[in-house]
């Protein structure tokens, strides 16, 4: 597979719906994480981020206009010892939690499937970034519906040792707008991450989401070598 840019790849469709970026800067020194969401109602698009002790969480922009919080009221990002999870939803919570029980992250995942959100099912996109010892891994996991069918649950996760600097993965839950929504399919598209610095890298993340449908936006460089974490979050709602 050859590698993409991933701000073209991003901005190819107006509805990717939520996406993780998982991968290694360019000079190699730092894990690089990206997560967005996007929205196409009212209630979806009613969402900021905000900083959590462990992360971040979805929280309602105006609270009086939130209609259902289950799906889209959730802490998408998560730190574990050396492990940051990002999802798109509260199996971030199962994750961390049954991988403080000594659990892997595939194990935690065969414990839930993709959203009752008929007919859409959306996927429950998850990714777990490791930084230890000078080194790092990742790994990330959809769970989907059968082409549309919810009588079963497709299972996949690709994990990714000693990843190559300057390269990543992106996943996202649509593989663009349609009614119903199309499940995202393949294995996560190699991308490009470049040589920005975290505000760069951001700004171009935010600036490729198509304007209409973005709603946040959170990147976080982690040091490979001591652990150190910087982040960015990027919300519409202001």
């Amino acid at each position: 597979m050859k590698a993409v840019s991933l701000t073209r790849e991003i901005a190819s469709t107006s509805y990717p719906g939520r996406g993780i970026v998982l991968g290694r800067s360019a000079d190699g020194t730092k894990a690089v994480i990206a997560y967005f969401i996007m929205g196409r109602s009212e209630n979806s698009r009613n969402r900021i981020f905000v900083e959590t002790e462990d992360g971040i969480k979805t929280e309602a922009f105006d609270p009086s206009k939130l209609t259902d919080p289950s799906l889209i009221i959730y802490a998408p990002v998560r730190v574990l010892g050396n492990k940051t999870i990002v999802t798109n939803g509260d199996q971030t919570d199962t994750i961390y939690d049954l991988m403080n029980q000594q659990l892997t992250f595939e194990q935690a995942l065969r414990t839930r499937e993709f959203e009752p959100d008929e007919p859409n099912y959306t996927p429950r996109i998850s990714g777990i970034v490791k930084c230890s010892g000078g080194k790092m891994n990742y790994a990330m996991s959809i769970l989907k519906s059968a082409d549309g069918n919810p009588e079963c649950c497709e299972r996949y996760t690709f994990s990714y040792d000693a990843p190559l600097a300057g390269k990543g993965r992106f996943i996202h839950t649509y593989m663009g707008d349609g009614n119903p929504l199309p499940s995202f399919e393949g294995e996560p598209t190699l991308v490009e991450i470049g040589d920005d610095d975290i505000d760069a890298f951001a700004q171009k993340v935010w600036d490729a989401l198509d304007s209409d449908n973005k709603v946040s936006l959170f990147v976080r460089y982690i040091d490979i070598a001591t652990g150190e974490a910087d982040s960015r979050i990027i919300n519409k709602n202001k």
